[in-house]
């Protein structure tokens, strides 16, 4: 083999190797980090906000009949990208009102118990009984409903986007 040609080739080696690194560093080589951040959308800036906690706040024009709503302020903040929302449900559970099979045609949907506990049924997965400080993340179009929940059950639920699509399975 000619000189010339096993320089070539151990340069080639070396390239590798100082790639594989920065690989397993979890550093990105600095051309594909360019085109990652091209093909990003660009965002308009969210907003900062606070949401003070007042009982007035929570009001029963929401989804749900046995629910009271207490929107945090996060779609405006983000125009729009996302909600938050602290549902508190109301009065004794009645299964025939709230056990109504349902799905939710959002990218992400997480729901964190602050208070009490529920129990939900989700297609796939079983039944589960969340109590507080238990989280789930719904993915997109699961068919769920809610089995019950405690007088006291309140939930943190935060959407993307905040303009989502609710789909009643069961009347």
């Amino acid at each position: 083999m000619a000189p010339k040609t096993k320089s070539i080739r151990r340069a080639a080696v070396r390239s590798r190797a100082k790639k594989a690194t920065a690989r397993r560093r979890g550093q990105v080589a600095p051309v594909r980090a360019k085109a990652a951040k091209s093909a990003a959308k660009p965002r308009r800036p969210h907003k900062f906000v606070v949401s003070r906690l007042r009982s007035e706040d929570f009001k029963s024009d929401g989804l749900r009949t046995y629910a009271q709503y207490r929107d945090l302020g996060i779609k405006d903040a983000t125009n729009g990208m996302a909600v938050a929302h602290v549902i508190r449900f109301v009065g004794q559970c009645d299964p025939k009102v709230v056990s109504k099979e349902h799905l939710h045609e959002a990218e992400f949907q997480m729901i964190y118990v602050l208070k009490g506990s529920m129990t939900s049924s989700f297609e796939g997965h079983g039944t589960h009984t969340m109590k507080a400080g238990d989280a789930w993340l719904q993915p997109h179009s699961i068919k769920h409903k809610v089995l019950d929940y405690s007088n006291d059950c309140e939930v943190l639920e935060i959407v993307m986007p905040a303009n989502f699509k609710t789909v009643e399975l069961e009347k």
